[in-house]
């Protein structure tokens, strides 16, 4: 069973940074991909950036050039750098593993609050 760790996140003011980390384990198992997704209050949970085990990379177009994600595989470690932050950043974030033979996980997710 492969379980997703997540960890950073918090509160922070409008023009700030904070970064995500989240960590996968759990066994023998291969991730293909990695992302950060997230659902803000009434909204749908929506793409934040992926990254596959290469290296390429795919944001969501809002956030290309703030949010900048990152992956260390032989730990099996996604990282999201955010800059810039805004009030609408705000949501909870939650971390994903596209892993070979089983499927998607997701860990259990950490509040983003963007506020003065």
């Amino acid at each position: 069973q492969v379980q997703l760790v997540e960890s950073g996140g918090g509160l922070v003011q409008p023009g700030g940074s904070l970064s995500l980390s989240c960590a996968a384990s759990g066994g023998r198992f291969s991730i293909k991909t990695m992302g950060w997704y997230r659902q803000a209050p009434g909204k749908e949970r929506e793409l934040v950036a992926v990254i596959t085990t290469g290296g390429r990379t795919n944001y969501a177009d809002s956030l290309k050039g703030r949010f900048i994600i990152t992956r260390k595989n032989a730990k099996n470690t996604v990282y999201l750098q955010m800059n810039s932050l805004k009030p609408e950043d705000t949501a909870v974030y939650y971390c994903n593993a596209d892993v070979w033979d089983f499927g998607h996980y997701w860990g259990q997710g950490t509040q983003i609050t963007v506020s003065s």
